[in-house]
This record gives C-alpha cells, sequence and structure tokens, in this order.
C-alpha cells in the first residue's frame, strides 16, 4: 500500500488550515469561501466573519431574523447564508468591521411576539 492511499488522520486538518489560507495550490485566493462562527450569549447572539480583503465599504448585511446573508468584497464576491442557531430582532443589529473581520451582534427575538399559524 502506497503512503498516499491510507487515511490522513490529519487531513481535515490541513484542509481546514490550507481553506483559511486561501485554498490550496492552483486556486484562487479569496473566493466565495467566507468563515463564520455564531455565539449564543444568552439575551444576544454574536456572529464572527472572516473576510480577508473586504473593506468596509464593500460590506453588506441583510437579516430576516433566521438568516443573515453577508455579501462583501468590491464585486460582492464573498457570499454566505448563515442560518442562525436562535431567530433574532434583525432590527437590533450592530455591527462592527475591524481588519477583515466582521461582528455582529443581535438581540434574541422574544419567542412570546412570535405568531404559530
Amino acid at each position: 500500500m502506497r503512503r498516499e492511499d491510507r487515511d490522513d488522520p490529519f487531513g481535515d486538518i490541513f484542509d481546514e488550515i490550507e481553506r483559511m489560507m486561501g485554498g490550496a495550490a492552483g486556486e484562487e485566493p479569496g473566493g466565495t469561501d467566507t468563515h463564520v462562527d455564531a455565539f449564543d450569549e444568552g439575551e444576544m447572539l454574536r456572529l464572527v466573519a472572516d473576510l480577508p480583503g473586504a473593506s468596509k465599504e464593500n460590506v453588506s448585511l441583510q437579516c430576516d431574523g433566521e438568516t443573515l446573508t453577508i455579501e462583501a468584497g468590491p464585486e460582492q464576491e464573498y457570499r454566505e447564508r448563515v442560518r442562525l442557531p436562535a431567530r433574532v430582532d434583525e432590527h437590533s443589529a450592530e455591527a462592527t468591521f475591524n481588519n477583515g473581520v466582521l461582528e455582529v451582534r443581535f438581540d434574541k427575538a422574544d419567542t412570546a411576539d412570535i405568531d404559530l399559524e
């Protein structure tokens, strides 16, 4: 058996490192791959997105209370739709952008205000 044919226990780790560094050799850097983390902070939901190479002027956010859409870059080459882990009040959004890192905070929606049909 050749070494390349065996399962690599570190393959997933190296794939993630390549993704974070802009892709494997021969791939265009940037692309449409963003990295977004969501943090449930009790009454608030915080999202952090890595947008390398983007500038504040080229970041666009849209939220419907359940999904956050992030577009960034001069030609909107970054696009990510994030299904939020909790329903939020989209009108409570506060966002900061610093050194390619976007942070968005939302108040969670009061579940008593949601009409179920």
